[in-house]
């Protein structure tokens, strides 16, 4: 069974700098795209970095400059650097990886159980 585990949130200050991490561990063919999400209380999730396996991305404007999303193929991981940390960016960050694993033929969507990012002074 595949499983997403993320890691790396917790509290900063505004300015501050926090590195996520996500693994896929599973019995694993291939990942295609892989990503992260955020949802705020009272919001709808919302993509704030995406990463295809062809090597492009893409960023919710708001974190554009600030935020760096990267993988590591051969550990089946992607990170996402957060800098310069703004209050309005506090959230529960979600990873998700399209999967094939070696029960289907297809991709899949992979979530992660979340980790928590607060930004207060």
């Amino acid at each position: 069974q595949v499983q997403l585990a993320e890691s790396g949130g917790g509290l900063v200050q505004p300015g501050g700098s926090l590195r996520l991490s996500c693994a896929a561990s599973g019995r694993i063919v291939s990942i295609n795209t892989m990503g992260w999400y955020r949802q705020a209380p009272g919001k709808q999730r919302e993509l704030v970095a995406l990463d295809t396996s062809g090597g492009s991305t893409n960023y919710l404007d708001s974190v554009k400059g600030r935020f760096t999303i990267s993988r590591d193929v051969d550990k089946n991981a992607v990170y996402l650097q957060m800098n310069d940390l703004k209050p309005e960016d506090t959230a529960v960050y979600y990873c998700k990886a399209d999967i094939r694993d070696y029960s289907v033929s297809y991709y899949r969507n992979y979530w992660g159980p979340g980790t928590q990012v607060t930004v207060s002074s």
